[in-house]
């Protein structure tokens, strides 16, 4: 049974690595950004981004500070996650590194941040380590967002395919969702220039428990803050409407999805907006969606620009 089991995660793996996920990510990224300016172009002479910020400046800095907030509960998240890999603690601030950090994932290639997390994890504790938690970290996010959005959908046949990735983050089970990441993350990889023959999982990884729940709770924490921080942007632009607030969570948390897995688009840019107005259709105004989507993106990346820019000029400076 082992070995029938073994000889189908090799497969698994060799499948995964003969796919051209290159090509595929970037054909979605176009294809996504195509259909974001579709929209704007036919809903033209709807949209305005027109604000009085008499009435609503208190709610563009509320907005502003859900976003803030989301950012580090996302670096404790990730700091729980070094922790569950077996990092014992230590006097460095992974949660300040973190948030620093967090701005690179706008520099074209969309890696970089990951390299930065790595480089900083490898020197105090190990490459083992530092490798994995980095690299699961977006698995993370995907299974919070993903568990957030079945409870839209709880009777719906699509619940259970919200929740199947949430089962296989665990201690049993790890090993072959960080070897699949290995696949798909191929160019991380290269980019860290790791050799993957010299990564035995077991030889120093050492995870705490079965289950990561305190870093899961956290994520889940940050998917919800960027959450509160759309709807406040939503009720911005439109304030007299009311609408569905778990129908409006299962969207935003499938198109969060979506941009997270496509790192083509910096920040999930581009691709978050599209999937957004297509899983919507015609059941909200376009022009209110589209204006709302723009507000957020701006308020969550000034968020991620005031936290990270202090970073982001000491290393320009330091090439120059």
């Amino acid at each position: 049974m082992e070995i029938r089991f073994n000889m189908q995660k090799v497969f698994f793996i060799k499948l995964l690595k003969n796919i051209n996920f290159g090509i595929l990510k970037n054909l979605f990224f176009f294809s996504s950004l195509s259909y974001f300016f579709f929209y704007f172009l036919k809903n033209f002479d709807q949209i305005s981004f027109n604000i009085d910020l008499s009435i609503n400046a208190n709610y563009i800095l509320l907005a502003f500070l859900f976003c803030i907030l989301s950012i580090f509960f996302n670096a404790l998240a990730w700091k729980n996650i070094v922790f569950w890999f077996g990092k014992t603690k230590s006097k460095n601030n992974l949660i300040s590194f973190y948030v620093l950090t967090n701005i690179l994932k706008y520099v074209p290639g969309g890696i970089w941040h990951f390299f930065e997390r790595y480089n900083f994890l490898k020197d105090i504790s190990n490459p083992q380590l530092a490798f994995y938690s980095t690299l699961i970290e977006p698995y993370f996010m995907l299974c919070s967002s993903f568990l957030l959005a079945s409870v839209g959908i709880m009777f719906s046949p699509f619940y259970f395919l919200l929740v199947i990735p949430l089962i296989f983050l665990n201690r049993k089970l790890i090993y072959l969702i960080l070897r699949s990441l290995e696949s798909l993350k191929s160019k991380t990889i290269g980019a860290l220039k790791i050799k993957n023959a010299e990564y035995k999982f077991n030889e120093r990884i050492k995870i705490i428990s079965f289950f990561p729940l305190k870093a899961f709770v956290i994520e889940i924490l940050f998917i919800l803050s960027k959450f509160i921080g759309f709807v406040i942007c939503l009720h911005i632009v439109n304030f007299d409407e009311k609408y569905n607030i778990f129908y409006l969570l299962v969207i935003f948390c499938l198109s969060w999805a979506m941009g997270l897995v496509v790192p083509t688009a910096p920040g999930g840019v581009g691709v978050f907006e599209a999937c957004f107005l297509f899983f919507v259709g015609k059941n909200i105004p376009q022009n209110i969606i589209f204006v709302s989507l723009i507000y957020f993106r701006l308020i969550s990346t000034s968020a991620d620009l005031l936290l990270g820019l202090p970073f982001l000029l000491k290393k320009l400076l330091s090439k120059i």
